[in-house]
C-alpha cells in the first residue's frame, strides 16, 4: 500500500489589497475543491498562513495567489507530513495578518536586513550582536537558538512593551531577529527601525528555512520548532517533531507530561490547570468527547 503524504506549506505576503473580503470567498471555494485544509488570513496588509494538501492541489493554490495585486514574488516554504495536520479550512478577513497592535508599523516601507540561513550562524556569533526570538514563551521553551534572548511575551502584542522597558540594554549592539517563518520579524524590524535603531537584521524564512537549510552538525539551533499545526513541532531537516498539544490552551506537551497528575486529555495540562473555569473544561470535555467519537 503507497503511503499518502500530505504537502504542507507556509506563507505571508506583505502588499496593498484594496478590497480584501472579496479575495476570501473565490480561495476557500478552491481549497475546499482541491482538498486542502489550514488557515489563511487575509487583511489589506497581505496574506498568511499555512494550509496542507496534495502537491497539485498546492500548486494550483500557489498560482492563484501568485495572480493577485502585488503577489508575483511572494514566497513559500514546504514540508511533507504523513497525515493530514489541519481539520478544516479556514479563510478568514483580519485586520493584520500578524497581530501587533502597532498602527505606524509598515513592513511596505523598511525592515532589517535580511540574512539567508547559510550566513546566520556567522552573524549571531558576533561580540557586538544581540539576539532576539521574537516569539511567544510556550514557543521558546521547547527550542531556539544558542545564547538568544527570550522576551517571555505571551503574544506578540507585548512586544512593543518589552523593547520599552529593555532597550536601555542593546545600546551600541547591532540586532538580529528570527521567528519561525519570518513574518513577525517583518514588524518588528520595522518597528526598532522607527524606534531609532541604526542595524536591524533578521533571519530570511525564519527557523523554518534555517532547520532546512543548515545541516545538523552545523547547526546553532537547540531543541524543536513549534508549529501551528497537528505536527505540533518540527526539528531539522524538517522532520516532525516529539512534541503533542494540549488542547486546551495549544502549548505544546511530552510524553512525560501527559503522565502528570495535572493533565487530562483535551481538557487541561500542567501548563494551563490554573487558568480556565470549570464550564471551560466541561467545554473543552465535551469538545474531546466529540472528537473521540468521530475518530472511532
Amino acid at each position: 500500500m503507497t503511503l499518502r503524504m500530505f504537502t504542507v506549506s507556509a506563507l505571508y505576503h506583505f502588499t496593498r489589497f484594496d478590497d480584501p473580503a472579496a479575495l476570501c470567498p473565490p480561495m476557500l471555494s478552491l481549497c475546499e475543491h482541491e482538498g486542502i485544509k489550514g488557515t489563511l488570513l487575509i487583511a489589506a496588509e497581505g496574506i498568511n498562513g499555512t494550509v496542507a494538501g496534495p502537491k497539485q492541489g498546492i500548486s494550483r493554490l500557489w498560482q492563484h495567489i501568485g495572480a493577485l495585486p502585488g503577489c508575483s514574488d511572494f514566497e513559500h516554504k514546504e514540508s511533507i507530513a504523513q497525515s493530514m495536520p489541519f481539520k478544516r479550512m479556514k479563510v478568514r478577513l483580519k485586520k493584520e495578518i500578524v497581530t501587533m497592535g502597532q498602527p505606524d508599523v509598515d513592513p511596505h516601507a523598511t525592515t532589517g536586513h535580511y540574512v539567508e540561513a547559510a550566513e546566520w550562524n556567522a552573524l549571531i556569533t558576533l561580540s557586538d550582536v544581540a539576539v532576539i526570538d521574537t516569539r511567544n514563551d510556550y514557543e521558546v521553551e521547547i527550542g531556539s537558538f544558542e545564547g538568544a534572548i527570550n522576551p517571555q511575551t505571551k503574544t506578540f502584542r507585548e512586544f512593543p512593551e518589552w523593547w520599552a522597558k529593555n532597550k536601555h540594554h542593546f545600546h551600541n549592539k547591532k540586532i538580529a531577529m528570527f521567528c519561525t517563518g519570518g513574518i513577525r520579524c517583518e514588524k518588528s524590524t520595522n518597528f526598532l527601525l522607527s524606534e531609532g535603531v541604526e542595524d536591524v537584521y533578521h533571519l530570511k524564512g525564519g527557523i523554518l528555512k534555517y532547520l532546512e537549510q543548515v545541516p545538523q552538525d552545523k547547526s546553532t539551533w537547540v531543541g524543536e520548532c513549534f508549529v501551528f499545526d497537528n505536527r505540533v513541532s518540527v526539528g531539522h531537516g524538517l522532520a516532525e517533531g516529539n512534541y503533542d498539544q494540549c488542547y486546551a490552551c495549544r502549548r505544546p506537551i511530552t510524553a512525560t507530561d501527559k503522565q502528570r497528575l495535572d493533565y487530562i486529555k483535551g481538557m487541561q495540562c500542567h501548563q494551563c490547570v490554573d487558568e480556565y473555569t470549570d464550564e471551560d473544561r466541561a467545554r473543552f470535555g465535551e469538545r474531546q468527547r466529540q472528537i473521540d467519537a468521530v475518530s472511532k
